[in-house]
């Protein structure tokens, strides 16, 4: 067996250069849980006597995708028009996502189109995080959205975090300054909190440009295969980071129980 067609080990290689379609080292995670909005929930659109109306179909969502992919349990923690604040402020506590029962052994995280885009909120910057209580950061996106990794740290703190960029698109130069803004922003918060990962889209995920929408979308959300391919893309991102790391997903098994082995990092 050639080891290097399941691991390999090209230093040239990017996070998206070798798809997998079984989830790949994804597999590694028992648990996963998707803080995010529409885009993570499955959504589509549609149009009936004049109306338009949005719907959450969960079984189509990229993390269920990814559950059926990687044979793990996957946790929807969104909503159509999910915002940081909001998740923090209200939609968390009422719909059990703190729950210590649901803690997970990673957590990916996609927001920012509702908190940047649509309701403009400030972006804000590290200073607005308060290391001691997340409560007291600041009212910004960065603020908000700091004090998810936080809250989910107390509860599973050795727990692997992966923070999504938004795609570029053809859009107006207003909303890709705020795109490039925001990829920037979750950069730094991934060296600032430890097991915090980038999966930078914005960098490496082909552009959401007429193309690409042509194919993978049902009006202004995905459709089936887009929420299927952007389910890949995130294993195939999850696996590189993984197999160009695997000193820091050597002891994954022990996320979740009091075990750990002292001869090897976390």
């Amino acid at each position: 067996m050639d080891l290097e067609l399941f691991c390999p080990e090209d230093p040239a290689e990017k996070p998206l250069d070798r798809p997998v379609q079984d989830g790949g080292l994804c597999g590694i995670f028992r648990t996963i849980a998707c803080v995010g909005d529409s885009l993570s929930s499955g959504e589509f659109v549609s149009r009936m006597d004049g109306k338009i109306g949005w719907h959450d179909l969960y079984d189509y969502s990229w993390g269920q995708y990814l559950a059926r992919m990687a044979g793990c349990t996957v946790y929807n923690f969104s909503r159509g028009g999910m915002s940081a604040k909001e998740y923090c402020t209200s939609f968390a506590r009422e719909n059990g996502c703190w729950d210590a029962d649901k803690a997970a052994q990673a957590y990916i995280l996609a927001l920012g189109v509702n908190d940047l885009l649509n309701l403009k909120h400030p972006l804000g910057s590290l200073a607005d995080i308060c290391e001691e209580d997340p409560e007291k950061n600041g009212d910004t996106f960065c603020g908000y959205y700091a004090a998810i990794i936080q809250r989910y740290k107390r509860i599973q703190p050795k727990a692997k975090f992966f923070l999504m960029t938004m795609p570029r698109s053809e859009e107006d130069p207003e909303k890709i300054a705020l795109a490039e803004a925001h990829a920037e922003l979750l950069r730094k918060l991934a060296d600032h909190f430890p097991y915090t990962y980038v999966l930078d889209f914005h960098r490496y995920a082909p552009p959401y440009d007429a193309r690409f929408k042509e194919r993978f979308y049902l009006d202004d959300h995905l459709n089936a295969a887009g929420y299927l391919l952007t389910a890949r893309m995130v294993a195939s991102y999850i696996d590189y980071i993984i197999r160009h790391n695997p000193d820091e997903f050597r002891q994954i098994g022990f996320v979740g129980t009091e075990f750990y082995n002292e001869n090897f990092s976390w």
